[in-house]
């Protein structure tokens, strides 16, 4: 430690063996010093840091709140909720249509074993197959369901959960924007005076239940319960019943519009055209699915 009075260094002590001068004192001053001097560099960025996460994080929950609110305000109240629906709760509808895109893709991926089952047991119970059936080959085939639910197939087959899941997702979203867009032309044709966020909206609103339908299903699903195709079913067939509900819940600004019957039968035409093409999809990834099986031999060894 050098002296600060007459500069000679010093290897401890309390005093400078040179001058006398008192060592201690210095230290504990030069050491205050750079304490002070490191928290004042320091205090701006620990104190800015944390502010962001935080911005993002309430963000977030407040988002997740109101659109928890919405969604549960549009099971309890459809109708009046989605009335009262304006563009403000665009962002809200936005999720929920991402919800029911989703919620598809992820189902099938989860439960396409149960399907595949299904499909099996309801050819096996045709007449002109179940006659011809001895009762050992039922046995069987019962053995072999047996097997394939204790089996990670994906896991044989490399069924990519990313690959499916946000292809397919992606796919039905545009094919809902689609029928959203075709929507609302006809309710434009119809003499409905109303921004396309505002209708988009609505729509949404009206969408919530056979979003939740989706969601039920897919939590049975996961749960390996056979009836979520049911749920799965209704809540792709409710989509009928929204576009009606949507169109029916403007009032037209006059009267030589297109009648709301036939803009509604124009929109399901649409809607059978998407829905084929959604189909046609599936159709190809379950062909893919089954090549696979046909091809793997770790799946023949089960057998």
């Amino acid at each position: 430690m050098n002296c600060s009075n007459c500069g000679h260094f010093n290897e401890g002590g309390k005093f400078c063996v040179k001058c006398g001068h008192k060592l201690q004192e210095e230290a504990a001053v030069s050491q205050a010093a750079a304490a002070s001097e490191y928290q004042s560099q320091s205090q701006p960025e620990s104190a800015y840091a944390p502010q962001q996460p935080n911005q993002r994080v309430r963000q977030a929950k407040k988002v997740s709140k109101s659109f928890f609110s919405y969604f549960v305000e549009g099971i309890k109240n459809p109708t009046a909720t989605a009335q009262a629906t304006g563009e403000s709760q665009f962002v809200n509808a936005l999720i929920t249509v991402i919800l029911y895109a989703l919620s598809i893709p992820i189902m099938l991926y989860v439960g396409w074993k149960l399907l595949l089952i299904q499909f099996v047991r309801s050819m096996f119970k045709l007449p002109i197959i179940s006659e011809e059936l001895a009762p050992s080959d039922m046995e069987d085939f019962n053995i072999g369901v047996d097997l394939i639910k204790a089996t990670d197939i994906n896991s044989i087959i490399h069924f990519n959960f990313t690959d499916f899941v946000f292809k397919q997702g992606i796919f039905i979203f545009i094919g809902l924007a689609v029928i959203i867009g075709a929507t609302y032309v006809a309710a434009k044709f119809g003499k409905v005076d109303v921004s396309f966020k505002e209708f988009f909206s609505r729509f949404g609103t009206f969408l919530i239940i056979p979003t939740a339908l989706l969601l039920i299903g897919l939590v049975l699903a996961f749960l390996h319960v056979e009836y979520f195709s049911y749920f799965m079913n209704f809540g792709l067939l409710s989509i009928f019943l929204v576009v009606p509900f949507t169109i029916a819940s403007f009032k037209p600004s006059g009267t030589n519009g297109l009648d709301r019957i036939y803009s509604t039968l124009i929109v399901y035409v649409v809607i059978t055209i998407v829905l084929t093409f959604i189909a046609n999809g599936l159709g190809e990834e379950a062909k893919t699915i089954i090549t696979r099986m046909g091809n793997s031999s770790e799946l023949n060894d089960l057998f």
